[in-house]
């Protein structure tokens, strides 16, 4: 009774309403000029549609879980990840405010989502020629989507690392490319800041990529943008999606559920299925660990069949 007696906030206040009392408090600690903004439009367009009407005390554990159920069936595993992260901070602001003795949305931590259309598809095997086609396709929508692809794959670089590079990062000497900033639009305006690893790594060229390279370093200045699209913005894995229809258009190429980020984890299979050992493929990705490098690889076919070879060869040579 004491307790509810210093409080300051209704006690009986609805999770929408709470939400807009405390405004971005939630956000403290998190990087403005991307996360943020998942977390924000998270909550907004998911949270509290489902469950904003619901007195704040009242959001128990099986509601979150229909909730969740709800979203998993219509939205990628980064935006159900989002969504939650974004009530689960909300409930935390709760808990401070002594609003509620625990958080009813950190007993999700460990549950095991289960996998739309989407993420049944994630483990595609692209092939150089797959990816060809796919930027072949964007191409005919505009040069830059096209360009943009094969950028993603066989640099196997984050959209937002394609938008941060410039003309200067590209080595013809040593034919390596320098991956030392993303660049994307925020809250702010445009937002340019160092990688997701924090810092520089360097990928080898690899021959399909030369053309397209060269066609877009030839004669430019070293300060100016490598890749812009038609309207000379950032392309975006959304603005992508949106541009060439992306969905339907991987569907009909025979690629299902393909998502943009499946060309960097198709640019890191080649590297570790052509013998790359798995700490370089790891520091072409920019990865801190290479346990984090082992969930971007799918073994193809040809190394299956490269394996089977050598173990053939290995129990001939056994006798």
């Amino acid at each position: 009774m004491r307790v509810s007696s210093n409080r300051t906030v209704d006690p009986l206040i609805t999770l929408s309403d709470y939400a807009h009392s405390i405004g971005d408090r939630f956000l403290r600690g998190v990087d403005p000029t991307s996360t943020a903004a998942g977390y924000r439009a998270g909550l907004r367009l998911r949270v509290l549609p489902a469950l904003g009407h619901i007195r704040l005390r009242e959001v128990m554990t099986g509601l979150v879980d229909r909730a969740i159920d709800s979203w998993e069936t219509a939205h990628s595993r980064s935006t159900l990840k989002n969504t939650i992260a974004a009530l689960t901070r909300v409930f935390d602001e709760a808990v401070r405010d002594d609003l509620i003795t625990r958080n009813p949305v950190r007993d999700r931590a460990d549950r095991r989502y289960s996998a739309n259309t989407e993420l049944r598809h994630a483990k595609l095997i692209l092939g150089p020629s797959d990816v060809a086609r796919i930027a072949g396709a964007c191409a005919e929508i505009h040069t830059s989507y096209g360009d943009h692809v094969m950028l993603s794959a066989f640099l196997a670089a984050r959209s937002s690392e394609v938008g941060g590079l410039v003309v200067g990062d590209v080595d013809w000497e040593s034919k390596m490319v320098t991956i030392e900033r993303q660049c994307f639009p925020g809250a702010g305006g445009l937002s340019i800041k160092p990688p997701k690893g924090r810092r520089a790594r360097r990928v080898p060229i690899i021959g399909p990529l030369e053309p397209v390279l060269r066609r877009l370093t030839t004669q430019r200045s070293r300060n100016l943008p490598l890749l812009r699209g038609p309207r000379g913005g950032v392309i975006t894995t959304a603005a992508l999606r949106d541009a060439t229809s992306w969905d339907a258009l991987v569907a009909s190429l025979g690629f299902p559920g393909l998502r943009r980020h499946d060309l960097r984890h198709a640019g890191a299979t080649w590297f570790a299925n052509a013998g790359v050992p798995i700490h370089v493929v790891s520091d072409i990705l920019g990865h801190a660990s290479v346990e984090t490098t082992r969930a971007y690889l799918n073994t193809d076919t040809t190394a299956l069949q490269n394996a089977a070879a050598r173990m053939d060869e290995r129990l001939r040579e056994a006798g």
